[in-house]
């Protein structure tokens, strides 16, 4: 009994954070396909980028979003829950990154997923003083419009370039180092 708790127990650590597409609930049955990540540091070659989907919500702060007003840019999108350690040690990080570069033509926006109370989401973007904002999907609406692409894993994070095509795409956690050199590689593109 005590070798199968053990066991349950390291493959809970092995999996993180990370939800499986039948534990998104949405309303239309899809499913997640993933592809891969990108090794860290590293960016998908310009013609080997697909085009993000297009996708819309309500901000954590009640304001309306829509992907329309990342164009130009390049753009950090976050999956994250106030539920996930990797998150609460990766996101302060991303503040940190968001305040140095929000005025080179770089978006952060997080994507709160499976979060069961919005006020959950609200105490943990307080609580680490978050300044980019947030996007409440608890359902998951929006990372099922990332299909195919691995936004089903919590934390993942999806680095577009100014042209609105993903340019690198990690799970679990990035560190600071590797964000920022990769916001560096995709804004020396341009």
């Amino acid at each position: 009994m005590r070798r199968l708790v053990l066991a349950l127990g390291a493959a809970a650590l092995v999996a993180g954070c990370s939800t499986g597409a039948d534990q998104v609930d949405v309303n239309n049955g899809g499913e997640f396909r993933f592809v891969a990540a990108t090794p860290s540091g590293e960016v998908i070659p310009p013609d080997e980028r697909g085009a993000a989907p297009e996708f819309s919500g309500t901000l954590l702060d009640g304001g309306d979003f829509s992907s329309d007003e990342l164009a130009g840019d390049v753009a950090v999108l976050n999956f994250w829950g106030s539920w996930c350690a990797p998150c609460r040690v990766e996101t302060p990080e991303f503040q940190e990154v968001y305040a140095d570069v929000r005025d080179d033509g770089v978006q952060f926006l997080g994507l709160n997923v499976k979060e069961p109370d919005e006020q959950f989401a609200l105490q943990f973007v307080e609580r680490f003083g978050i300044e980019f904002p947030s996007l409440y999907d608890p359902r998951g609406e929006v990372a099922l419009a990332f299909r195919d692409y691995p936004a089903n894993a919590i934390p993942s994070t999806i680095v577009l370039d100014p042209d609105g095509r993903v340019a690198a795409v990690y799970t679990g956690e990035v560190s600071q180092e590797d964000l920022r050199r990769v916001i560096d590689l995709v804004l020396e593109e341009a």
